[in-house]
């Protein structure tokens, strides 16, 4: 018997995504738009091909955005200038206006982090499990740090401590990286109940139709008869081997929140058509739909419907934590908001207006077994 299951994982983005760097990028420091574009600045070679011989030259170029020593004739993709080129401009473009930046490896190139797909396929796991034990959402076990709340739950349903985890026997790695062509840059907004739209977001993000490709591993020898005689014993195993149908069922029960909740906000129907896409896609052994990173929102991080069925418990933990932003009365829906890609369009008097057009993070996930 093999010591692990590997498999060949495939995942193809069906909108945009973001996983953060954690870093924003300023416009006319980090960045500088022009000809449609939004153009990352080498500010090492930049600065090299300045004259810093003049001490004067050297204090004024100290002062100076890196985008306002470039000339129009320097916009060129080739240009050493230049660590790449997106196709498409943020909406805000004031000195110092922030983009939030993709996370690369250190030649510019995206990737998904398996931590973030891993994380992904913990909350859909820790779903299943809740339901597979009749778990009841009670207050009197939540910790006082709104951080460490679900904790007594999470040592029930995985391992009561890191040692005997369940997810200590799910190994995914990073993926393989794709070019900067594969970048978008994504204007993004909340949207709230009533169709209003916050302030602008202004992101990097992985474009759709992007296959990404990594490895997975479930560590068979963490649940063989020798992890059991030296007291390792695991539970959930059994889901866990059965990843696919676990996540199908996660979806079943959230996407039709999700369609029904995009369906009520003025203008966000083509949203709501997405869901509605989703819910009657149908695939084979080893196929499912995830939502990863930005943008995925409360239900995506949390046991989301089995929290909800309970409307006095909910109730009490949005207060008690301050989950809701804003005023809000009891029994209103939670989550009040959504982050979303949004369009632009012209009308023929030329104002520019924007609508809600897809929700972030969607995948399709593909494994494959290789022995």
């Amino acid at each position: 018997m093999p010591d692990y299951a590997s498999y060949c994982v495939k995942v193809t983005t069906l909108t945009p995504l973001h996983i953060g760097s954690g870093r924003d990028l300023l416009h006319e420091y980090d960045y500088a738009l022009a000809n449609g574009q939004t153009w990352r600045i080498n500010e090492a070679a930049l600065l090299d091909a300045q004259p810093l011989d003049d001490p004067k030259m050297a204090d004024q170029l100290a002062r100076t955005p890196p985008a306002r020593l470039l000339r129009p004739v320097d916009f060129k993709p080739e240009s050493s200038n230049f660590r790449y080129v997106i196709k498409g401009m943020p909406r805000a473009q004031g000195e110092g206006a922030q983009v939030r930046e993709q996370i690369k490896d250190l030649y510019d190139r995206p990737y998904l982090p398996g931590s973030s797909l891993k994380g992904a396929l913990r909350t859909a796991l820790g779903w299943q499990l809740w339901a597979d034990r009749r778990v009841r959402p009670e207050a009197r076990r939540l910790g006082r740090s709104r951080q460490w709340a679900a904790q007594d739950y999470e040592h029930e349903l995985f391992g009561p401590n890191p040692n005997r985890d369940l997810l200590r026997a799910l190994q995914v790695s990073d993926s393989a990286v794709v070019g900067p062509d594969r970048l978008m840059l994504a204007n993004a907004r909340v949207v709230g109940r009533g169709g209003k739209l916050g302030s602008p977001i202004e992101i990097e993000a992985i474009r759709p139709d992007t296959r990404l490709e990594l490895t997975l591993k479930i560590d068979l020898a963490l649940f063989s008869d020798w992890a059991r005689q030296a007291g390792l014993q695991l539970i959930g195993g059994e889901r866990l081997a059965h990843l696919p149908e676990v996540v199908r069922a996660y979806n079943l029960a959230r996407l039709p929140q999700e369609e029904a909740w995009y369906g009520a906000i003025p203008g966000a129907q083509r949203v709501a058509g997405f869901y509605t896409q989703l819910r009657s896609a149908r695939f084979g052994p080893g196929k499912f739909l995830l939502q990863i990173g930005w943008g995925a929102g409360w239900h995506s991080k949390t046991f989301g419907t089995h929290l909800q069925s309970d409307t006095a418990f909910m109730e009490r933990i949005i207060g008690d934590y301050r989950l809701a932003r804003g005023s809000r009365k009891p029994n209103d829906p939670f989550p009040k908001s959504r982050r979303v890609a949004v369009a632009f369009s012209r009308d023929a008097s030329g104002l520019t207006s924007e609508t809600p057009a897809l929700p972030f993070g969607w995948v399709v996930v593909e494994m494959e077994k290789v022995n």
